[in-house]
């Protein structure tokens, strides 16, 4: 049981920490807003206009992909610590982990997370009138040649 107890306090120091932000929360939030207070604060310097254009979603993405991999590295480490002891299940484990991420990786690849800027839509060459005539009059003398 005394081998549980630096969990239990770290697992008790959480939710004091959690509990406390939200009571501070509560108590120093400003009561009433006004536009000085709702405005962003950057260093001091007041905004002459509005920001262009909200963060796109993919700006969110790109930072969940980071969070994904920076938790694989967070399992790795204690893995490759103690790779020996764990022997093959670990390694199959870790292996299962690390497919699991990069399927879910190449998910949001293929839905284009990574893919920044305007769409670039492709679309067909529309030939000229005339180049459409020369084909079709090209195709009527090689018939009558026939």
């Amino acid at each position: 049981m005394a081998q549980y107890l630096p969990i239990l306090i770290m697992a008790i120091l959480a939710t004091l920490f959690a509990a406390g932000s939200f009571v501070a929360s509560a108590i120093f939030a400003p009561k009433r807003p006004t536009q000085a207070k709702g405005a962003p604060y950057e260093c001091g310097i007041v905004p002459r206009n509005a920001p262009p254009e909200r963060f796109p979603v993919r700006f969110y993405l790109v930072a969940m992909i980071f969070i994904v991999f920076d938790i694989e590295i967070v399992f790795l480490y204690p893995w490759a610590a103690d790779f020996k002891q764990l022997a093959s299940f670990g390694f199959v484990e870790i292996v299962v982990f690390a497919v699991i991420v990069f399927v879910s990786f190449v998910y949001l690849i293929g839905n284009g997370a990574l893919n920044w800027g305007p769409l670039k839509r492709v679309e067909p060459q529309v030939e000229p009138a005339d180049a459409l005539i020369a084909k079709e009059v090209q195709k009527s003398t090689d018939i009558e040649a026939a």
